[in-house]
């Protein structure tokens, strides 16, 4: 008997290794815009609310201006687009599943279990990088940042899988690396286990209080 029967995973820093891709498709866009650089860590530090937010703290950063003047300046929907072209070119060039990940999702599958992703990254990006990782057979469903109109820490994705599949919340179980993650989770109603090893913004992820702290993916198929 599996103790869930409906397991939701983050993609960035949870399922993949991501960071050192989009981070060049930063700096690649921030040279087009003949701006400084940023690094790796901030980009990292950045990561959770969609590619479009990342881009917006990176131009902040850089120029000084806040988040809001960046949204609203008469320019962004063109740095936006050309950010688009880069993280495309990019995605699959430097990004790495993590341990473990293929093969737990391989066998929770073969238990009956049902997969799904409930990322803040957008479609058009979440599917780039599935396919180069030729994930897509592994997953019964995705959700991205604008599959609906609110993205993580709203519960409408946990909610919509849930909906999917018949699964009750005590019988779902999503998996993370941040914050925003466990936050999700705990919208929902269903349990949270996360990873150390992804992106929480900094913080350690003990500080966001998950059910379990797990060290890889593997240890989901002792559940």
């Amino acid at each position: 008997m599996n103790t869930f029967d409906l397991v939701m995973f983050d993609l960035d820093g949870t399922l993949i290794e991501t960071a050192p891709e989009i981070a060049d498709a930063t700096n690649d866009a921030l040279r087009d815009f003949s701006m400084p650089e940023v690094t790796q860590q901030q980009v990292n530090d950045w990561i959770g609310h969609g590619t479009r937010e990342l881009l917006v703290k990176a131009i902040a950063s850089v120029t000084g201006s806040t988040p809001d003047e960046v949204r609203g300046a008469a320019d962004f929907a063109t740095q936006v687009a050309v950010f688009d072209k880069y993280y495309h070119l990019r995605c699959g060039t430097r990004s790495n599943l993590y341990p473990q990940v293929r093969e737990t999702l391989v066998a929770l599958r073969q238990r009956g279990v049902k997969l799904a992703i409930v990322t803040n990254k957008e479609a058009r990006f979440t599917e780039s990088v599935l396919n180069f990782h030729q994930m897509q057979g592994l997953l019964d469903t995705v959700v991205s940042g604008d599959t609906f109109p609110t993205k993580k820490p709203d519960p409408a994705g946990i909610s919509a899988c849930l909906a999917q599949f018949g699964v009750p919340p005590e019988r779902a179980l999503f998996v993370g690396d941040s914050s925003i993650d466990v936050a999700t989770a705990r919208n929902a109603g269903v349990q949270v286990w996360a990873l150390p090893y992804g992106y929480n913004m900094g913080e350690p992820i003990t500080s966001c209080d998950p059910d379990r702290v797990i060290e890889d993916c593997s240890v989901l198929l002792n559940m």
